[in-house]
């Protein structure tokens, strides 16, 4: 004899009786109801994103806008250790980046100042 299934009234059912799918409970009662923790609203990363977005922009600015994702930087990092704000890799990467910019901007000036003062000072014959 094959067992089937969708037919609850079997003999020999191999699993006692179950109620089929979708089938309210013996009695018309429904299963409780556990409620959830509820939605927990995501932490802001608004400053760790400037950071990092205003330090990347740098490379085209000569380092401007670095300078001020340096500043949103530490500020989301306060933001961080505080627990008000998320986004400590953001921050991080910002800060890096930010700095990184901000240094090679300083080294090409100075290299630029260094030749125009060399060129300045050669003697041609």
């Amino acid at each position: 004899m094959t067992y089937d299934p969708y037919n609850p009234k079997q003999p020999g059912d191999p699993y006692g009786h179950q109620q089929p799918y979708g089938q309210p409970g013996p009695y018309g009662q429904q299963q409780p109801m556990y409620g959830g923790y509820g939605y927990v609203q995501p932490k802001p990363q608004t400053n760790a994103i400037l950071a990092l977005v205003l330090s990347c922009v740098g490379f085209v600015t000569c380092g401007v806008t670095s300078i001020v994702g340096v500043i949103f930087g530490h500020i989301a990092m306060g933001k961080i250790k505080r627990g008000e704000e998320e986004g400590h890799g953001m921050a991080v990467a910002g800060l890096i980046v930010g700095y990184l910019v901000i240094a090679g901007w300083l080294a090409y000036a100075a290299f630029i100042i260094i030749a125009i003062i060399a060129a300045a000072n050669s003697t041609t014959y």
